[in-house]
């Protein structure tokens, strides 16, 4: 692990990942935490060791100049810290890379160790797949947890996903057996229109997060560059009748499904968080009640052929507490199971190829 600056003291963090790759499709969850960096000029105060995580024939190093001096920049994940202002000021510890080549488990051992190091109350990972969605209508965002109180508490779905993951999988069932809270989003993008960017989707990300958290982000030129992408693949769609009638069939049948929300809790969300960005000096609310759980530790995690132990495990609650449960923390169910048992993508957010012995995950 390399240490680029001491570990900063936090107020009521939560911890915010995205990891570009296979869970990243049109790169909407990347970019998602890359403009909460950008829009609260965030610090990195760590880094991963690449040697220690990334294939560089996959993930390659690349080679700038800087003052006329020849520089490289290394295939990481960084952690960085911002402050949100308010009248109840807190942190984000921003975890931002991609997804690693190889030694999962260790990966997570070292992400968790910062969490339980800055006390981080919360692991909220964001993640975008494939899905049959028209990208005329508003993107549908999912949040999965494995914890039955916090998915009652927060409106949060029981993750019941079964079948290939990522990284994002891994490091949701890690928090989950260290005991601490964790739940991912994830942002359905329009299959046939996976290219990066897509910011639509990663302003549909920072919105549920908005209500995850009841906090406001500013959004800067997301809103307006979300408009311009939607009518780009309007003008692309207008141009191939059969894209167009396509997508026609595609807004049919999510209207359709739709119809009984839209009197109910979507305009409710909406309606807060317009009166959120109404005020100006609203500041973020309390997320969870902050607590790590059952103090299940996470031996699984081990890896023993590097020797590496895990991080510390959190104490127990008080008699009577109640930890997340155990199971597995996914994408939601049916639309990432469509992705990956035969979703169309690019090679970064498509699944593995099952005929090929060397797609394990790590």
């Amino acid at each position: 692990m390399i240490e680029l600056e001491g570990v900063p003291e936090l107020i009521d963090p939560v911890m915010v990942a995205a990891f570009e790759g296979w869970n990243d499709a049109g790169d909407a969850a990347s970019a998602a935490v890359a403009h909460l960096d950008r829009e609260w000029k965030g610090e990195v105060f760590a880094a991963l060791d690449a040697e220690d995580y990334y294939d560089f024939q996959v993930n390659r190093p690349t080679v700038f100049m800087e003052d006329g001096v020849r520089k490289i920049t290394w295939p990481t994940t960084r952690l960085s810290v911002v402050r949100v202002g308010g009248e109840k000021p807190r942190d984000l510890v921003l975890v931002r890379g991609i997804e690693p080549s190889m030694r999962w488990r260790s990966f997570c051992n070292e992400i968790l160790g910062f969490a339980h190091e800055l006390g981080v109350e919360m692991l909220v990972v964001l993640g975008a797949l494939l899905g049959d969605t028209p990208h005329t209508r508003p993107v549908p965002v999912s949040g999965v947890t494995s914890d039955p109180d916090l998915a009652r508490t927060m409106d949060l779905e029981e993750s019941k996903y079964e079948g290939p993951t990522g990284i994002v999988g891994i490091l949701q069932e890690a928090c989950t057996h260290a005991g601490v809270p964790a739940v991912s989003l994830w942002a359905a993008v329009p299959h046939y229109v996976s290219q990066p960017p897509n910011p639509k989707a990663t302003l549909a990300l920072l919105n549920r997060l908005e209500d995850l958290l009841d906090l406001r982000i500013p959004l800067g030129e997301l809103s307006e560059d979300a408009r311009a992408w939607q009518l780009g693949v309007d003008q692309l769609a207008a141009e191939d009748s059969e894209v167009a009638e396509y997508v026609q069939s595609l807004e049919e049948a999510r209207d359709t499904a739709e119809l009984p929300e839209a009197s109910g809790e979507a305009i409710a969300r909406e309606f807060e968080r317009y009166l959120r960005r109404r005020d100006p000096q609203a500041g973020p609310g309390v997320a969870t009640d902050g607590g790590l759980g059952d103090g299940r530790d996470a031996s699984y995690l081990r890896d023993t052929s590097s020797g590496r132990t895990r991080p510390p495990k959190p104490p127990k609650p008080e008699a009577g507490g109640q930890g997340p449960a155990r199971g597995a923390a996914d994408g939601p169910a049916k639309q990432q199971d469509d992705q990956e048992r035969g979703g169309q993508g690019d090679e970064q957010t498509g699944p593995p190829d099952s005929s090929d012995p060397d797609s394990s995950e790590d």
